[in-house]
């Protein structure tokens, strides 16, 4: 009896009964119900892509749909990649295929051999004419019309909204693919893939609250990484001066739609370069991503009921303007002639938040935060920023109050930010101990130390993957482009 057959008001358990004396008559027909190794000779998404009739074929995957008519059964297999439809008839298989056919349900996972047909309403399909058992579900699937519509159990279950979600299982194949097209498109520049080391005995490389933990054998406290860079640095002294890594950062701060405590990171360093040649990396690789993965340079972002409400233009060239006039445009021209406290009060006239202990470089960059960065969708560098803002950046030779960097604006957030990298060591202790406010320990004196042996000039990229998958997809928060978000614990 298939499970389609069952009461509607079954309860799981009761489900998983029928489904567990399934399994016990699967083992006493001979058949192992969990299977073994299955020789396939094309998946079932390959195989409805480059579908010819009459070809024998051996495929396996996920039973998705069941349509039974007694005698002959047609079916749907798949998994994340793809699904095909299947035929089944009594006829063509032995008694004992027949009878585990019959023993069956939406879940299980099967292999079948057969010849591909089309039939007459123009499905590719599978005539089987050999059924193997892989394994028997004992939980029965999501709602079949609807699958996981609730977000809590998506995040939590992602298991359930792969197979029932067909958009889910696209997004995250194509997050995937993303990934490795763009160690390819740095691979094809002449950059290579370094790996450094995610525990630090000092938190360094961004302005982040680490995640803490202890050694025990060297008996030392250490911390989960919050960035690469100064590692990557380590390599560029060392005589490596194309280099990158795709890795984990993790950040022990808040959980909003654009933040996870761990996160995928690309940072790169091309020695020799600067912030505008990064920009112009940058620039041309997320374009080939997009042309490549999205069908273009615009990108739609729908609504949960398939409304259009954005479309981001990724055409090039890309908008470049400095930080300052970007500031100018929203909090009047004579901002940076205002006294702290007139930029607090200019601040409440604008609805900008801020909090008493903030220093007046943090209150120009809040106003820049909610007044420009939330409002920019289409692609943006904003550049030549207040030098407090990062430690690690070349002043502008024309105007030292600013460095060479770039922050690229997309979708209303920060997607990468971009330097040219500070490699006076001098200079670099200098701003390590501004930043760290008299807290020495806080200080990497070893990188300094490193550095003193002599760093060449270079151009510096991150780009936060997850953020920049959440563009190119219309995805509308970090958690549906991570396969498994951190929520808190039930």
């Amino acid at each position: 009896m298939s499970e389609q057959n069952t009461q509607p008001q079954s309860t799981e358990a009761e489900l998983i009964a029928v489904r567990t004396e399934k399994l016990e008559k699967l083992r006493e027909l001979g058949i192992d119900p969990f299977g073994a190794k299955f020789d396939v000779t094309i998946t079932p998404g390959e195989l409805k892509a480059n579908f010819e009739d009459g070809k024998q074929v051996t495929i396996a995957g996920r039973l998705l749909a069941i349509r039974d008519m007694g005698k002959s059964v047609f079916a749907s297999i798949g998994d994340v990649h793809g699904r095909i439809q299947i035929y089944l008839n009594k006829k063509g298989l032995n008694e004992t295929e027949w009878a585990a056919w019959k023993l069956m349900d939406m879940g299980d996972w099967i292999g079948v051999d057969g010849e591909t047909f089309t039939t007459g309403k123009g499905e590719p399909s599978v005539n089987v004419s050999k059924l193997t058992v892989l394994s028997k579900a004992l939980r029965p699937m999501p709602d079949k019309w609807h699958g996981v519509s609730d977000r809590e159990t998506k995040y939590r279950k992602r298991h359930l909204d792969l197979m029932s979600n067909q958009q889910s299982a696209e997004l995250f194949v194509k997050r995937s693919q993303m990934i490795a097209e763009i160690r390819s498109f740095l691979h094809d520049r002449g950059f290579l893939e370094v790996e450094t080391p995610m525990l630090h005995d000092v938190a360094g490389g961004a302005a982040a609250r680490p995640f803490e933990t202890h050694h025990n054998a060297l008996d030392m406290p250490l911390t989960m990484r919050i960035a690469p860079e100064l590692h990557l640095k380590r390599l560029l002294v060392g005589g490596f001066t194309k280099i990158f890594e795709l890795n984990r950062n993790f950040r022990n701060e808040g959980i909003s739609r654009r933040h996870n405590p761990e996160f995928t990171m690309l940072e790169a360093y091309w020695a020799f370069s600067d912030f505008e040649q990064m920009a112009d990396l940058v620039e041309e690789m997320t374009c080939h991503l997009a042309e490549k993965f999205c069908g273009g340079l615009k990108i739609e972002h729908k609504n949960d009921e398939g409304e259009v409400v954005r479309t981001i233009n990724l055409e090039r060239p890309w908008k470049r303007a400095p930080y300052h006039d970007l500031i100018k445009e929203v909090a009047g021209d004579d901002w940076f002639d205002l006294t702290e406290e007139q930029h607090r009060t200019k601040c409440k006239e604008l609805g900008v938040e801020i909090s008493d202990n903030m220093e007046d470089y943090e209150i120009t960059q809040q106003v820049f935060e909610k007044l420009v960065e939330e409002h920019s969708f289409d692609p943006c560098f904003v550049t030549h920023v207040s030098k407090e803002l990062i430690p690690l950046a070349k002043l502008n030779p024309e105007n030292p109050e600013v460095i060479d960097v770039y922050e690229l604006i997309i979708n209303g957030q920060e997607i990468s930010p971009g330097y040219s990298e500070l490699n006076d060591p001098i200079l670099q202790k200098q701003r390590f101990e501004e930043q760290a406010g008299g807290e020495t320990q806080n200080i990497d004196h070893d990188f300094v130390e490193t550095m003193e042996s002599g760093m060449p000039p270079a151009g510096g990229i991150g780009i936060g993957i997850d953020r920049l998958i959440m563009m190119l997809t219309g995805a509308p928060t970090i958690r549906d482009v991570v396969l498994f978000p951190q929520l808190k614990k039930k």
